[in-house]
Formats: C-alpha cells, structure tokens, sequence
C-alpha cells in the first residue's frame, strides 16, 4: 500500500465515518479503518465520490497508508476501548507521528495518555468535538490540546474541516497542553446541561403558569430566537415543541416519557468542579434534575405529597408572564456561561494550561451545540479583559441582570406560589444573590466547625488563625 493519506480515521461509527467524510470533502486523502472491514468497505462503497479515501484492512495497512508526520484519528468509545486502540497502533508509529483522539474521553485519561505516548516520541492530541453527527460532517467546533508542535501540523487541517462563526473565523483553537482540550470540552458538555435544563423550565413555566400549549410555546421560542436568545438549542426548541406525532396526533412532548438521559459529561463537569473547589449549582441542578427524572418508583410514590393549587392566567396577563419568563432565562443564561468560565480558569490555574477564554468563546460560535449570538459578546469581554474574574463582572451583562432580576424575582416568586420546580432558575438567582452578598453565613459556619472540630477561625479585624476554647472559658488563642 503506498504511503498516500495526510490523514487516517479509525473508528467508523456515525462521528468516525462523518469526520472521515469531512477531512474528504475538504481535499484530503484520508485513511479509513475500522475493526469490522465491512464498515471500511461500505464507508467507501457508499461515499467514495466525496473524496480520496484509503481503505486499510489492518492496523498496519492503516499505518503504512499515511504520510508522515503521520496524523492518526481515533474515533472510538470512550474508556477501555481507547485505550485498547492506542495500544494496537502506538506499537507501529515513530517518533513525531501522532494520534488524535475525538471522543468523549476525561481529561485526567488524556493527561495520563499523552505523558505515556511522550516518552516514545508521539504527540497525543486529546480533541473535544462539538456539533454531532451533523457538525462531525459539515463543520463541527474543535477543542484540540497536546503540543504546540502538534498543532503546527494538525491545526490548518482542523481549520478547514471546523465550523466558521459568522465573520469567517474558524471554530478551532489550540486550547492548551495534555489534557486541556478534553477539559474545555468537558464543561462545554456542562453548561449544555444547563442551558437545556434552563429552557426545559421556560418551557414549563410558560405551560403549567402561563398556560400555553406546546405549539404556542414553540411560537413563543421562535420570537425569543430573533432577539439575545438567538441560539441552536431555542432554535430546535420550537422545532420540537411545534412537533405532532403522527401516530396519535398529540404534541410529541406529550407521547415522550420525561425521563431525561445523560452519558456523564456533566457529571464529569460537576464532580471536577468539586474538586477544583469551584460552584457550578446551575450545572449541577441540570445534572440532579436528570438524574430525579429518572426515580419513577420516587416521584410515582410522592405524586400525592401537598401542594398549591395551579390558578391559570388570563391572556393578557400570560403574555406579560411570558416577557418575564424570557428575562428570567436570559439572565439565568449567563450565570450558568460565568459558573462554566469560572470553572474552566481554576482548571487552567491548576494544571498550568493557560486558557485563552476569549478563545474559547470564539471557537463555540459555530458548530456546537451551545452556538448562541451572545458568545461573540463572551469573546468581545475577555478579549477586552484577559482577566475579567466573572461575565459578571463585564459592564454589559452587569446592566443586563440588573435590568432582568426583578422580572426574574417575580418568574421565581410565580413559580413557587404555582408549586412548579425550578432548580436551574433558582440556583442561578442564588448564585447571583451569593456573589453580591457583603457577608453570608460562612462566618457562622466556620465558628460551628470550630466548635465541634477545632477547625480554626479567622479574624476580619486581624491576621492568623484562631481557636475558642468553647468547653472552658471561652478564651480565644492562636492557633
């Protein structure tokens, strides 16, 4: 087999085959291999008129088909199964190839990959994709990390295959070392969480309050898109809300069992947070309120727990209840994108990557599934401020929440007298609240852990840490 392909793809699943496809579409020769051939075969069978793909039967016919320095994408599960590929085609690489991985991996596997692979000379690019099947094929948003000499080689092709923001930018960035680019993704993953669990409480605030039904919400999602909403989630909100089943006639939403599922990156993101010592409550409720979905023997048994009873608004009033529904999500919104950003600085500081959160912003304008018009504003205030400590912070979104909490109060206060669950809305009032708060509790706290733990204190009025003696006189010494 010659040496023909500038890039290999194994791994050939719906990502692996449409990733193939796209490096295809875009003029490279690339490489196809999978450990069931019938799926190399049929790839090239099906798709061979898009482009010039290599098909390779064997680890070292994949291998041997690409030029060097060779560009190796492994588009498989997660977990063991990574780890199995690498060990298969690490064997056969010399120093200066490099392996891409594409999938859902945890960083900290990342990191312990690409330490192992740089002793023998192999650059490992841990690679977070954004976009789906679909953005996989037409332009997905890139999240590579690993070396800076990797990128040299890697990065122009990654450019051309990536989804491009609104002014022709390319949605890929070098994020950062080792791991980085899987962290990025990660948290990208949670403030997805977030961001569904958010419009999934618009959605049945603006149904069980307001009392509009699936196809007036949806119309209601299509208005709010053409605003500061602007986003592919409120995009496909009204496509699903607007949607009948053909079956029974009845609005999909109502056929679907609402049991939501996840395949644990926003559980990743929320027990790293911890931690790193970072609150991201907004993602975590996202995370909780999937997880509580899923205890039907739980809610069935607690259905006849008591509660107030539902009183419908009048038209008039329902549309107004709908304007503040959007402040609400707006400015709940943008909490949810500081906690991710937050979170995305500690994981940074902490493992010396430094992150370019302007960056970040940008490369998630296209492509992903977070892709919103506000993010060109994201990128527009870290650039201004590479240290800007919160979104919060920005003057612009300062005044936007200013302007959105008392309408965003008013939603919670309606929410609760109604009996409607709001966990992500209410997490990120809490957030805000905790934030410009001059003292919390965490004082009284401390002084509880002092007491039963000798866990020390310290002053507002001076330096060191201290201990009351509580079982004595009380007396108060320096620890």
């Amino acid at each position: 087999m010659s040496t023909s392909a500038q890039i290999g793809v194994t791994g050939l699943a719906v990502m692996g085959r449409n990733l193939a496809r796209n490096f295809a579409r875009n003029g490279y020769a690339v490489a196809v291999h999978n450990r069931t051939v019938a799926k190399t075969n049929a790839l090239v069978e099906e798709f061979g008129h898009e482009g010039t793909f290599v098909a390779a039967e064997t680890a070292k016919e994949f291998v041997a088909a690409l030029e060097r320095p060779r560009r190796l994408v492994i588009m498989v599960k997660a977990g063991e199964p990574t780890d199995a590929v690498i060990q298969e085609f690490a064997p056969l690489l010399e120093p200066g190839d490099m392996i891409i991985d594409g999938g859902n991996a945890h960083f900290a596997d990342t990191r312990r990959r690409e330490r192992a692979l740089r002793e023998q000379g192999i650059h490992f690019v841990g690679t977070g994709v954004s976009g789906g099947e679909e953005g996989a094929l037409n332009g997905p948003s890139i999240m590579p990390g690993g070396s800076v000499e990797s990128y040299a080689s890697l990065g122009p092709m990654l450019e051309k295959i990536s989804a491009k923001a609104a002014d022709g930018s390319p949605c890929v960035t070098h994020v950062g070392p080792d791991g980085a680019g899987h962290f990025v993704k990660m948290v990208h993953n949670g403030i997805e969480y977030a961001d569904m669990q958010l419009i999934g409480e618009a959605y049945q605030l603006l149904r069980d309050v307001a009392g509009y039904s699936p196809a007036q919400i949806a119309d209601v999602f299509r208005t709010w898109n053409t605003g500061r909403l602007d986003s592919y989630l409120i995009e496909i909100t009204a496509e699903v809300l607007s949607h009948e089943d053909a079956a029974t006639g009845k609005p999909f939403v109502d056929v679907v069992q609402d049991r939501a599922e996840q395949k644990g990156t926003g559980r990743w993101t929320v027990q790293i947070a911890l931690d790193l010592g970072v609150p991201v409550s907004g993602i975590a409720e996202a995370v909780f309120a999937r997880s509580l979905s899923g205890h039907a023997g739980l809610r069935e048994a607690s259905r006849g727990l008591a509660g107030p009873t539902a009183q419908r608004l009048d038209e008039s009033e329902a549309a107004a209840f709908a304007d503040r529904v959007e402040q609400a999500l707006y400015a709940s919104k943008i909490v949810s994108y500081t906690q991710g950003f937050h979170e995305i600085t500690a994981g940074s500081d902490e493992y010396d990557w430094n992150i370019d959160l302007g960056s970040v912003a940008s490369i998630w304008r296209g492509g992903c599934i977070i892709r919103a018009a506000f993010l060109d504003r994201i990128r527009a205030a870290y650039d201004t401020r590479p240290d800007l400590p919160s979104l919060l912070s920005d003057a612009t979104f300062a005044q936007e929440i200013a302007a959105a909490q008392d309408d965003w109060r008013e939603v919670l206060v309606a929410a609760t007298r109604q009996g409607v669950p709001m966990p992500g809305f209410s997490a990120a009032l809490a957030y805000y609240d905790a934030l410009r708060a001059e003292r919390l509790p965490a004082a009284l706290t401390q002084g509880q852990r002092d007491f039963f733990g000798a866990h020390t204190y310290r002053r507002t009025d001076r330096e060191g840490s201290f201990h009351t003696l509580w079982g004595g006189d009380r007396s108060e010494v320096e620890a």
